[in-house]
């Protein structure tokens, strides 16, 4: 894009808005990533504390799952489904055949 001006002074503040207007947008994505991994921290930190716990004491708090099933490994499947703004959250967490908590995922949460 090449923009010809007349005047040498408003050549100037086209550059000086532009790049105003380029280190606010820069500032404004870092900062949303920067929350969006702090929410993703937290959600791993909350739920984790699962792993290595019985399942009946993660039913006891989260209820009945949304969706269960075995993989292909044996284990169970426990899949929390949820809403956020409209936005999707899914939660697994997969149990052994000992009623374990062996693993945690999560995705769309915040």
């Amino acid at each position: 894009m090449i923009i010809a001006f007349k005047n040498n002074t408003l050549s100037k503040k086209f550059i000086a808005l532009f790049i105003t207007l380029t280190i606010i947008f820069l500032t404004g994505c870092q900062t949303i990533k920067k929350k969006s991994d702090e929410v993703a921290e937290k959600e791993n930190e909350k739920f984790g504390q699962f792993v290595g716990k019985e399942v009946n004491e993660m039913r006891l708090e989260l209820g009945s799952p949304s969706e269960d099933f075995v993989n292909e490994l044996g284990n169970e499947m426990l899949i929390y489904k949820t809403k956020k703004y409209g936005i999707p959250c899914e939660r697994k967490f997969e149990v052994n055949a000992s009623g374990v908590i062996i693993g945690f995922s999560s995705s769309g949460c915040i």
